[in-house]
């Protein structure tokens, strides 16, 4: 009997190991439009054999001979199944429809793919579709991809009117941002009050706070990866918003016979004619266009053309006149080697430029940076074990800091071109996800960042090699002695870096519905922006590590709890970092950055360290879906003298960075109230902002001399905020293709002034010391008129 169940044991494992392994590919569209579908479930029913879609939405699963039901799933559609006979390798190709039921039973959902996955061992990442955006109020009518990131736990704002985000207590210069993949220096219209990102034709937004992945490299804070749609294949389509203060118009369709299709848009905004109709000079706009197109070359080839063109005007009685924007151009070949094997080359173009004219002084300052970047990645689906994403990439770069010219032929100004800069930045990465057990997933990455200090300019030399000093006597850093410089040819190497970057996530599945996860990675980034106001200003001036400055390195270490309650009805996630970074740089006191040829002169370079807790927990299915979201948060950097001598700044003490927030909560709500009306709202408080305040004031010589606390050691007043909306959707007719809907919003709907900044001065009338507090919004209406046909 032994050897009957031996021999019955030994013949089964020969069946089952000589079975062959076969594999199923494909892509997953969305039948209405067409649109590729990214984080796609597919998988084979009663197996653990599945993929996910990736952002092309290309999918591929491995298998032993069989048959199977293969399931198809994403929420919001009807679910697919199919019967394979799996025999042989096969390409199969899905389209899901609409689920129209759920609309019926006026019950809305969160994206699925918002939620974090239990299993994956990614972290530290937030997903939002578009139309969860376009349910958050908005200032000025216009929702806004930028301000609700900075609704999710760890991103915060520089205060209203500031440009950019923050994340985990780093600065805006941190963040890499990336529209199709191109470089975007700065995602902010009108000084912040609008985002450059038209939710008309965004897909997805991917937000990687931690743990960032092999793929991505150059930035030490985050990663905002936004997608632009494909455009509808099948039909063509209009949408479009008028506002009060602006309006967008986008279009789509089929092109080459249903084997391609485009996508086209553009937004203006036009208060600035009513400014003109009351014979006012001064005006502020902004206009922005957005194009991508597709052709499938065959089932195994597919080009992708994207472009974004954007621009601000601000005009102050001709005195003051500011114009900045990005361009950018890229050009994508998706390529299906095999089954396993799918790969995307790049080549993309970015330019980042603006102009400053000042008419009572006859300055016109014009500056700008430029980018060519060429990546190549790759990702095999070795087996349902194991995916491997490999790649490389290069950017180079030219910055022009400035060319400074008279305005006209009266300027007292004298022509100062500066140097131009070129750097060449590369990186190369592999990354491989592998599922150890059931339970435990691990993704391990790294990448070889290399960046080289290109020549075509002269660099100073300064005695000691020292280009900041500390004077004893007078108890200031000021700039070093001069002793010559060295001209380095055009390709001429000034500096090299080489960085190893190593990534590791760990994710452990408690069960069905908790796990928890581990993240670790380390970061180069070699651009630094040069700024010493605590928001970003489009004067703001971009600059490369060189023989004077260090790259950033960053460190983070990340933990975090995740678990689904009632079936997804409810999710919580928590997680806790801490995050160093060496060489960054901050400004000793009065530094002047503006058409400095020699910026080393102004800088020291220190550490900073930032940690936190962070929570959120989203209710996804009902009527009524939403987020709180709480960040506990700490963030400070200690600048010491270093080789400079004396203190450093802050006499060497740890301080508060200006992008320090305690506290930080938001609660972000939708409710369905019936099928025509719905309502949404969000609050949000925040600690106030670091900044230094004067405490005294001594007089020397006749003149009033302020003195002042140490660096950053006081707040603002806390910033809080209510923001509520309704939309109205008129009746419809059953076979009607046009769809409107009336968006009606109060922002700060309780009028509170908050403060941008806080200034001191003497009251000339009654020759008092005051404080002066600069709000930028009150309480803002808003109507809007969305449609689509």
């Amino acid at each position: 009997m032994k050897f009957k169940l031996s021999a019955s044991f030994i013949l089964f494992s020969l069946l089952v190991f000589s079975q062959e392994n076969y594999t199923i590919s494909g892509t997953v569209k969305d039948f209405s439009n067409g649109e590729l579908v990214f984080g796609a479930s597919v998988f084979l029913e009663n197996t653990s054999n599945g993929s996910i879609t990736n952002a092309y939405g290309f999918y591929s699963i491995t298998a032993p001979e069989g048959t199977y039901n293969i399931v198809v799933s994403y929420l919001g559609y009807v679910t697919e199944k199919q019967v394979v006979i799996l025999d042989k390798n096969q390409s199969i190709a899905f389209e899901l429809k609409e689920d129209t039921t759920s609309l019926d039973e006026v019950v809305i959902t969160a994206e699925e793919s918002e939620k974090a996955n239990i299993r994956d061992p990614q972290m530290s990442v937030a997903v939002i579709k578009s139309t969860t955006i376009k349910q958050i109020p908005a200032v000025l009518g216009e929702v806004d991809l930028v301000k609700s990131i900075q609704l999710l736990p760890g991103v915060t704002n520089n205060g209203e009117g500031s440009n950019g985000f923050n994340v985990r207590g780093g600065a805006v210069d941190q963040n890499l941002v990336l529209l199709d993949e191109a470089i975007i220096f700065n995602e902010s219209h009108l000084f912040g009050f609008f985002s450059v990102f038209n939710a008309d034709v965004v897909k997805d937004i991917k937000l990687y706070k931690g743990n960032i992945p092999s793929n991505f490299g150059g930035r030490v804070s985050s990663v905002l990866d936004i997608r632009q749609k494909d455009g509808n294949s099948k039909d063509f389509e209009l949408t479009g918003g008028i506002g009060l203060i602006s309006s967008r118009l986008a279009a789509e369709g089929p092109m080459f016979n249903n084997k391609g299709s485009f996508i086209v848009a553009g937004r203006s905004s036009y208060a600035h004619l009513f400014l003109k109709l009351a014979n006012e000079d001064n005006s502020a706009y902004f206009y922005d266009f957005n194009a991508k197109a597709n052709y499938e070359i065959n089932q195994n080839n597919r080009l992708y053309l994207s472009g974004y063109f954007g621009r601000d005007v601000l005009n102050f009685d001709d005195s003051f006149t500011n114009s900045y924007g990005n361009s950018t151009f890229n050009l994508r070949w998706n390529h299906i080697f095999n089954d396993k094997l799918f790969s995307n080359l790049s080549f993309i173009y970015g330019n980042y430029n603006y102009q400053l004219k000042l008419g009572f002084i006859g300055l016109d300052w014009t500056s700008s940076i430029k980018n060519f970047n060429a990546k190549y990645d790759l990702k095999y689906y070795l087996n349902n074990k194991t995916t491997i994403d490999f790649g490389l990439s290069t950017i180079h770069y030219n910055f022009n800091p400035g060319d400074v010219k008279p305005l006209d032929d009266d300027s007292a100004i004298n022509e100062n071109i500066l140097d131009k800069k070129r750097a060449l930045e590369s990186g190369l990465y592999g990354q491989i996800e592998h599922k150890l057990t059931d339970k435990l997933n691990v993704q391990v990455g790294l990448r070889l960042s290399m960046f080289n200090r290109l020549g075509g300019q002269p660099i100073s030399t300064y005695l000691n090699d020292q280009p900041v000093v500390y004077n004893d006597e007078l108890g200031i850093y000021e700039e070093g002695e001069r002793t010559g410089e060295i001209d380095y040819a055009k390709n001429e190497s000034i500096a090299d870096f080489y960085n190893f970057e190593p990534r590791l996530g760990l994710a452990y599945q408690l069960n069905e519905t908790s796990s928890v996860k581990l993240g670790f990675s380390r970061i180069a980034q070699y651009l630094h922006l040069l700024s010493n106001t605590a928001n970003a200003t489009p004067l703001d001036v971009w600059t490369p590590s060189g023989s004077f400055i260090d790259p950033q390195m960053a460190n983070q270490y990340s933990a975090g709890y995740f678990k689904d309650l009632q079936g997804g009805r409810f999710s919580i996630e928590t997680e806790v970092y801490y995050k160093t970074v060496d060489n960054r740089i901050d400004y000793i006191d009065g530094s002047n950055l503006i058409a400095n040829n020699n910026i080393e002169t102004q800088i020291l370079q220190g550490q900073s360290r930032a940690y936190g807790l962070e929570f959120l927990f989203r209710k996804n299915k009902g009527k009524f879906t939403g987020w709180l979201a709480y960040t506990l948060s700490k963030s400070e950097q200690q600048t010491p003298g270093g080789s400079a001598g004396g203190p450093g700044i802050n006499k060497g003490d740890w301080y508060n960075t200006p992008f320090d927030r305690t506290h930080d909560i938001s609660l972000t709500g939708s409710y369905l109230l019936t099928k025509k009306w719905s309502l949404s709202g969000n609050f949000i408080f925040q600690t106030g902002r670091p900044v230094t305040y004067p405490v005294g004031q001594y007089e020397y010589e006749g003149l009033s001399i302020a003195n002042y606390d140490s660096r950053n050691a006081n707040r603002l007043p806390a910033y809080n905020r209510l923001d509520l909306a309704a939309t109205y959707k008129p009746n419809r007719k059953p076979q009607g293709k046009w769809k409107g809907e009336w968006v009606f919003s109060l922002y700060n709907v309780y009028n509170r002034k908050n403060a941008a900044s806080i200034s001191f001065g003497q009251n000339l009338e009654t020759g008092v010391n005051e404080a002066t507090r600069t709000a930028i919004f009150g309480i803002v209406p808003s109507i809007t008129y969305n449609f689509k046909f």
